[in-house]
């Protein structure tokens, strides 16, 4: 989070004793010695919060020890996708910092109910199902209703999940997926294409982060993402990918902002993972 690295937590201690005059006064007693500040807590929205990649954001992020808040059209599909953090695979999730909100992101009032406690500091946008179930728009009328409600609540930061393929990455994808793309898969292509536009117009004063992935595993996370501009599409796990997404609405200093990435994972050796590196260690600590 913003506030938790020691040298921070250092600077505040300091600047604590200093204005107390303890520094100046070795007399006075160390009981009055102010207690060292906690770093904030975050709190996190994820849409699509009961799917592959979604369920991962809300489990990676009350792993962080982040709030969450969610919207899902059926609650009791929001389960974690494995056994982690204390969280059973299978299982509903039960914690006190989870929020859940039942209803559809094509719904505006139903999205601004997901930032009505005013705390949402990130947004993780994992949306997906098939378009015979959701409608051939969904995806862009309700990121649509994600970017307008960031910018009524004051929200930054938004990561946003699509496809390789998306947008200006045809040229990255392999070329039999991109035989899908333009023949059994163009309805959802082209709303993968207009949900990106959102972002890249509506949403263009946020620090959004469109994510490309290429193909999506259930396997384990790695805690190594390779992400680029540029890069050809490979193979990433589900869990990654979250990763991912939750550095781009956490991390200061992250560095893919206002940019469509495609990432991808690789287990070999000399590949740098772009991942914060405390994110790398708790990935790859499972």
């Amino acid at each position: 989070s913003f506030s938790s690295s020691p040298d921070m937590h250092m600077l505040f201690s300091t600047a604590a004793l200093l204005s107390s005059g303890l520094l100046l006064s070795p007399a006075r007693s160390p009981a009055a010695v102010a207690p060292r500040a906690r770093a904030p807590t975050l709190s996190i929205a994820v849409f699509g919060a009961s799917g592959g990649t979604g369920s991962e954001a809300v489990l990676q992020a009350l792993e962080r020890g982040e709030d969450v808040s969610c919207l899902v059209r059926d609650a009791s599909k929001l389960k974690a996708p494995r056994t982690a953090a204390g969280f059973s695979e299978g299982s509903p999730f039960a914690s006190d910092k989870l929020s859940v909100t039942t209803g559809s992101v094509t719904n505006k009032a139903d999205v601004d109910a997901v930032f009505a406690s005013g705390g949402v500091t990130g947004v993780v946008v994992a949306l997906g199902g098939k378009t015979s179930d959701v409608g051939p728009t969904m995806l862009q009328d309700g990121t649509a209703n994600i970017v307008a409600a960031c910018k009524a609540n004051g929200v930054k930061r938004i990561s946003v999940v699509t496809t390789i393929g998306a947008g200006d990455s045809m040229d990255q994808a392999p070329w039999a997926f991109r035989l899908l793309m333009m023949t059994v898969m163009s309805s959802i292509m082209s709303d993968k294409n207009a949900q990106e536009a959102v972002i890249t117009s509506a949403g263009a004063d946020l620090e959004y982060c469109i994510v490309r992935p290429g193909g999506l595993k259930s396997d384990p996370p790695t805690g190594v993402v390779t992400a680029g501009k540029d890069q050809d599409a490979g193979a990433i796990t589900r869990a990654d990918v979250a990763a991912f997404c939750l550095d781009a609405v956490v991390e200061p200093d992250f560095q893919f902002l206002r940019q469509a990435v495609s990432i991808s994972s690789n287990m070999g050796s000399g590949f740098k993972s772009v991942l914060a590196d405390k994110t790398k260690s708790r990935m790859a600590s499972k």
